[in-house]
């Protein structure tokens, strides 16, 4: 077994489909900064999770989404390119949501971060 640890960003949403014999299995595309100023490129790597799992994780799943993949890595011939995968055994969910996300979040700016503070206050 070939085991890697990846973190990066979900570059379209999770797609969950069964295959032929039945099993489920749910797939994404994660995005790997690798480098930095002119030589920062982007690695690709194709994840895949199988059972009831990845059903269920499918709709948090989302384009953009910070997480951290560790699985079995593997590669797959597609029309003479060759492609990164991944067989995920553990999946962690990183902080850091969007921006669309934080509003429906009903999270509430603690007083301190708050404008309307009355500057009248003595202390």
């Amino acid at each position: 077994m070939k085991s890697i640890t990846i973190a990066g960003r979900i570059g379209k949403d999770a797609v969950a489909r069964t295959t032929q014999n039945g099993d489920s299995v749910t797939g994404f595309s994660v995005a790997v900064d690798d480098g930095w100023g002119d030589r920062k490129r982007t690695i690709w790597f194709d994840v895949s999770v199988w059972g009831k799992r990845g059903t269920s994780l499918a709709p948090s799943l989302t384009k953009g989404t910070p997480l951290t993949v560790t699985g079995d890595l593997s590669t797959r011939e597609h029309d003479g390119k060759t492609y990164l995968t991944i067989r995920a055994n553990d999946l962690t969910l990183q902080g850091g949501a969007r921006q669309d996300r934080q509003q429906d979040s009903g999270y509430d700016a603690p007083p301190a971060a708050r404008n309307d503070l009355d500057d009248d206050i003595p202390f």
